[in-house]
């Protein structure tokens, strides 16, 4: 018997090509919406692709047709994606909805947007309680916008689950973190420099578990925030051995304290002065979530669909979102902070 009717946005995305999957083994009837309307050669017989734009007046409202039971929005952005679900809540059942753990801030307003500021690092309780307070809803910032999106869709849409998403990873990632040490495994790089003395973490979220969160709110409809992260946040040095152990190398590392030097020595995708370690005992105690996989275990996969997607490829044209980073790989500049160091 089936479970009911599912309709995904953005589901040909990291996170969506998960969710489809996971939401049609378990016996929805999906329809998997994208601007492309492509499809996934993991998804299931019975999957129904479509393209969408959702931001074209009208389009969603067309799409949704008579409704659904439940809707999985990957990519709703801000309080006017609110108000869309909101003008159309009496054709969704429910909805699952991808929010960020960027919206938190700590007990003296500091959070992701204050990093760059001089003592601007939050530093957040361990592990992170949903009960945290939060910056302002707004449209000034990624953080901003997110939680913009959750107030205004738990005040006025459809019975909501926003999931607090951590560090995503895993295949299909178009910003890989971890092309920082698959890149630099590749090249033969006999070192890994890291600062704060290789002890940053910034919880992982794999994409699996994510699609179990969503799995498990489509069967439990109600309104609430719940973090979404792996079982386990590795340090940053714990998650370049894991890599290199995956690749088959060995490389040193190379730790000092304190911020990167020089703009970039020691500067990765996970780098922070403190942890940002996400609580999930409300996800087990209201979902009854158990995670999937663990950051190690998942590797593999994730560091061969790097590997494949980099080829002999500038890593910019491989990956253009992580031009966002400066530039990740200065080996010169690296090699002639480690020369003044002996």
């Amino acid at each position: 018997m089936g479970k009911g009717t599912a309709f995904v946005i953005g589901a040909t995305g990291q996170i969506g090509r998960a969710a489809v999957r996971v939401l049609a083994e378990d016996g929805w009837e999906v329809r998997a919406a994208s601007r492309g309307g492509g499809s996934d050669p993991g998804w299931p017989d019975g999957v129904r692709p479509l393209a969408l734009d959702r931001d074209a007046e009208g389009e969603l409202a067309a799409a949704l047709g008579d409704g659904c039971d439940v809707l999985v929005d990957m990519v709703a952005y801000d309080g006017g994606h609110a108000r869309q679900l909101a003008g159309l809540a009496d054709r969704i059942g429910s909805a699952v909805v991808i929010s960020s753990g960027a919206v938190y801030e700590d007990d003296r307003g500091r959070s992701f947007d204050t990093q760059a500021e001089p003592d601007g690092s939050p530093r957040y309780p361990v592990p992170i309680p949903e009960t945290l307070a939060t910056v302002a809803p707004g449209d000034r910032t990624y953080g901003t916008r997110k939680i913009e999106l959750e107030r205004e869709l738990l005040a006025s849409g459809p019975p909501s689950t926003l999931l607090r998403a951590g560090a995503i990873h895993g295949p299909h990632c178009r910003s890989p973190r971890e092309l920082f040490f698959v890149k630099r495994a590749l090249d033969g790089r006999p070192v890994r420099v890291l600062a704060h003395g290789g002890e940053s973490r910034f919880h992982p979220a794999h994409v699996a578990n994510i699609a179990e969160l969503i799995r498990l709110a489509a069967l439990r409809p109600g309104s609430r925030v719940l973090n979404a992260a792996d079982p386990e946040a590795p340090t940053v040095a714990e998650i370049s051995a894991a890599i290199d152990e995956v690749l088959g190398v060995r490389s040193e590392a190379v730790l000092f304290d304190g911020a990167p030097e020089e703009g970039l020595v020691g500067l990765t995708p996970w780098g922070g002065p403190h942890p940002i370690v996400y609580d999930m005992a409300a996800a087990e105690r209201e979902l009854g979530y158990r995670p999937v996989t663990g950051y190690v275990e998942s590797l593999p996969q994730t560091v061969a669909s790097i590997a494949d997607r980099l080829g002999d490829k500038d890593w910019r044209e491989a990956f253009p979102g992580m031009a966002k980073y400066p530039d990740l790989f200065d080996y010169a500049a690296e090699d002639a902070w480690l020369a003044t160091r002996g």
